[in-house]
């Protein structure tokens, strides 16, 4: 198998699977370098300022029909590469009116994920959503669900799915290279924003004209404008974002959960650093533990937070660094460790004489020309992309029973978490953060 897959080559491959339309090819229509109209989605971006801003980017290899955003002063750059595509500040007028749209991107903050998506699919519209998928288990339930529904080609944007670290991670892993895994430790450098002690803002400032303040909100609380939550310290704060694992946890927990294939916990439990009851700590630590398969032992997972780094374990040479800047992961096997960055980069056996000696298993797994090309290929052959749906709601789960774990850890509970029941079993208190009631005029049906 090659090693890496143009763009091109990965539709092709990806298109012996049965395809939903017929793309006319392209040297049929034109020469190199032709692009068919055939062959060319039309796309609509809803939040297109920061993480929207590179969203965009790589997917101007398609028709970019409509720019969304509730602040028309954002994106200004994005706009001026876009000027044919229409602007909205309201998704729900964008999808009334854009009648020809494909597919839809949603790169908005946490708290408007759900429900922005949830109106494209319900349109027939393939969606492409940023991490974490949504702020609530609820939530993610609900979105796995209508994507199968409708049929509809979906994928949450945590890039690092689609690098080749994570790759390697998990061929090694299959190929038993440290042999059978009882523990795993993951650790990230965030939060980089505030959070922690937090109360709200007691001055009310005017709204800026250019933004729509109450787009902004969504489905949350009603609470006035303030600029500590708009444009980008919203993760902090628990009615907007996830904090730092609902944040990076798509990135980093997705490696171990996709090679060992992990499923539900059984039980999940945290500590933390103080914080209000508005915003999320500015350090945590969560374990979670997993059921062993085929006899093997339980798995027992660590995550820590707020650049807590783990002790370094036994063979790491000194001087070494564990993982990278932004964290890493730490898998603790019988035969040895394994380590790597925050995408995945970078895996190494621990000691060094260890990767030194090893003997790298053939590559299996097919090679991604990117998180964002990988969607737009799926869509136009009719298959399945990597983080569709039904894969990133059940790692999006995971992250946020975590978030769970850290705001009921006043009770002093290991948390039991029943996933068939879609319940805490032993304390009842912490199911009210499963899903919260939105506010009039909003919903998911």
């Amino acid at each position: 198998m090659k090693k890496n897959l143009s763009r091109r080559e990965f539709i092709g491959t990806a298109s012996m699977a049965t395809a939903a339309f017929t793309i006319v090819p392209r040297h049929v229509l034109g020469g190199q370098g032709y692009k068919a109209p055939s062959d060319t989605l039309n796309i609509a971006c809803v939040g297109i300022h920061g993480k929207g801003e590179s969203d965009i980017e790589a997917l101007s290899t398609e028709n970019i029909v409509a720019l969304c955003d509730v602040d028309m002063e954002t994106g200004i750059e994005t706009r001026k590469k876009h000027p044919k595509a229409n602007q909205y500040q309201d998704f729900r007028v964008m999808l009334e009116k854009e009648k020809n749209i494909d597919a839809v991107s949603v790169s908005t903050p946490d708290h408007t994920h759900a429900v922005i998506a949830m109106a494209a699919m319900q349109r027939g519209k393939h969606v492409f959503v940023q991490k974490p998928l949504t702020k609530t288990v609820y939530e993610a339930r609900k979105l796995a669900e209508a994507a199968k529904k409708y049929k509809i080609v979906s994928q949450m944007g945590n890039q690092g799915h689609a690098g080749e670290g994570a790759r390697l991670v998990n061929e090694w892993i299959w190929d038993g290279a440290i042999g059978d895994i009882s523990e795993i430790k993951a650790w990230t450098n965030r939060p980089i924003w505030p959070q922690g002690e937090l109360e709200r803002p007691k001055e009310i400032p005017s709204v800026p004209s250019t933004l729509d303040w109450n787009i902004w909100l969504g489905p949350a609380k009603h609470r006035p404008y303030h600029p500590d939550y708009h444009p980008f310290s919203w993760r902090g704060w628990r009615d907007f974002g996830t904090g730092a694992l609902g944040d990076m946890g798509a990135h980093i927990i997705d490696q171990p959960f996709w090679a060992l294939d992990l499923g539900n916990p059984k039980t999940i439990q945290a500590s933390s650093t103080k914080f209000s009851e508005e915003s999320f700590p500015l350090a945590s630590i969560v374990t979670w533990t997993f059921e062993g398969k085929a006899g093997k032992p339980d798995i027992k997972f660590t995550w820590s937070d707020g650049n807590l780094t783990p002790p370094r374990p036994e063979g790491i040479e000194p001087g070494r660094k564990l993982g990278d800047d932004g964290g890493g992961v730490l898998y603790f096997g019988t035969k040895g460790h394994l380590m790597h960055g925050v995408y995945g980069d970078q895996p190494r056996l621990i000691p060094e004489t260890f990767m030194q000696s090893y003997k790298r298993p053939e590559k299996t797994i097919l090679r991604s020309p990117g998180i964002h090309e990988e969607w737009v290929a799926a869509i136009k052959n009719g298959t399945k992309s990597t983080t569709d749906f039904e894969y990133s709601a059940r790692l999006t789960e995971l992250m946020l029973l975590g978030n769970i774990a850290i705001l009921t850890q006043e009770h002093n509970t290991v948390l039991e978490w029943d996933t068939n029941q879609f319940k805490f079993t032993n304390l009842d208190e912490a199911n009210q953060f499963l899903q919260y009631d939105y506010s009039p005029g909003w919903s998911l049906d």
